[in-house]
């Protein structure tokens, strides 16, 4: 394959860079020349004009500010990567990179896990790959070619490969099992290579856009792509509005993440278990949890609210699939489209928050403190569903005092505001 760069030092970044480095500033950065200035400031107590001053000392002003840029990043980067302290990043692109514990995911050898559906593929390759989130993962699984069409991002993700794969120790683009080229996705063959992954930029105007349409790559490209090899996985944004023929033909799968949904993936050919289906996946250290189905009718409704109040995870709401999971433990919605399910039996499920109910009162602010004061509730956790309501503002107007705590549950059930308070069940 081609080396990695053939651009000079003297080309500029692209726009989204917010300084006039060049590839052979960025060269640098990834190189152990850099590591004594990205180490010594980080250990610094001093305030940034100092920190500014100590780097201008011996850097110029453009390696100064990739200095301090990097330094703030990989402290971003640390709820992402355990080894973020290691690794390179850019501003966007650290934030639209999966998290490595999303990029390997695995069901302890089950075959719909993320990275291991890659598993036996043989060579992989990962299309627009930024900083090499999901290429770091693909890469351990097997060999992987990273691809980005930004020089800048092919030398911070063939550092990374360099940095934390075990067989990618080497000198530049000599990096075994993972290799790194900068060129245009468009032109590259994936018709022999076992799969593919791509991750389209949601901002290609600067602007995130959930419309697919305005992706870069686009459909368009990305289906010329599959004509080449339909083995693929598509990253796309949870909320994402995907051309039709990609939803009858994809495997949809939602995946979360501390209570949030992280990403969609869309899985074609061989690599969907299940076309035209849909599956929440919920990450949790016990291992993940997965809901699969299609997209169907809501929860049945609820005579009255129970002992028990449940809310399902973000990523079971993205895929439609509360009625499946509703339906497995038995539960039924307090109010239509308000998704609050309620039992009157604890269920310990990672899809599932669980709250004991305490009381159920129309929502007044004056009748809510006072209830609050008399149980010496200080710590309150607010939640709500289809209400206007600042929870920040509510909390100052409640003027909560006391050492307890509790959970405040607000939703509209017909046409009042109910107030639930309840008490959390197991671990958030």
């Amino acid at each position: 394959m081609a080396p990695i760069l053939s651009s000079s030092s003297s080309v500029q970044l692209p726009t989204r860079t917010r300084s006039a480095s060049t590839l052979e500033d960025y060269r640098w950065l990834t190189s152990t020349d850099a590591q004594p200035w990205l180490v010594s400031p980080a250990a610094n107590s001093g305030s940034l004009a100092a920190q500014v001053a100590r780097l201008r000392s011996g850097l110029s002003p453009e390696r100064t500010h990739l200095v301090l840029e990097q330094i703030e990043l990989r402290a971003k980067a640390r709820a992402k990567f355990a080894a973020a302290e290691r690794m390179f990043f850019a501003p966007q692109a650290l934030e639209q990179a999966t998290d490595e514990i999303v990029a390997a995911y695995s069901f302890k050898g089950d075959r719909f896990c993320k990275a291991q559906r890659f598993a036996a593929r043989g060579k992989v390759f990962d299309l627009c790959c930024g900083i090499g989130g999901d290429m770091l993962a693909l890469a351990a699984r097997g060999e992987t070619v990273g691809v980005d069409r930004d020089p800048v991002m092919a030398i911070l993700a063939e550092a990374n490969a360099r940095t934390l794969l075990p067989e990618n120790h080497g000198d530049h683009h000599d990096v075994g099992r993972c290799e790194v080229q900068s060129c245009d996705v468009a032109d590259v063959d994936v018709s022999a290579c076992g799969a593919w992954h791509i991750d389209p930029d949601r901002r290609p105007a600067g602007r995130r856009t959930v419309l697919v349409d305005l992706h870069e790559p686009g459909p368009a490209v990305i289906d010329r792509i599959l004509e080449q090899n339909r083995a693929a996985a598509v990253k796309l944004a949870p909320a994402a509005r995907m051309p039709p023929e990609w939803i009858d033909s994809a495997e949809l799968e939602w995946i979360s993440r501390a209570w949030q949904c992280r990403q969609l993936v869309a899985w074609f050919g061989d690599l969907a278990h299940d076309a035209g289906g849909r599956r929440a996946t919920v990450l949790v250290a016990a291992g993940p949890r997965s809901i699969v189905g299609l997209p169907g009718e809501e929860p049945p409704l609820a005579e009255r609210i129970g002992r028990y109040l449940f809310e399902p995870d973000a990523a079971v709401l993205a895929a439609k699939l509360e009625r499946q999971l509703a339906a497995e433990h038995a539960l039924a919605a307090i109010a239509p489209g308000v998704a609050y399910w309620t039992g009157d039996r604890p269920i310990l499920d990672t899809a599932l928050d669980c709250f004991a109910v305490r009381e159920v009162v129309p929502f007044r602010v004056p009748a809510l403190r006072a209830w609050l004061r008399s149980r010496e509730i200080g710590t309150l956790e607010i939640k709500k569903r289809g209400v206007d309501l600042d929870p920040a503002r509510l909390r100052r107007e409640l003027n909560l005092a006391g050492p307890q705590s509790a959970t405040l549950l607000v939703a509209r059930i017909g046409k009042r505001v109910t107030a639930i308070l309840a008490d959390r069940v197991g671990a958030p």
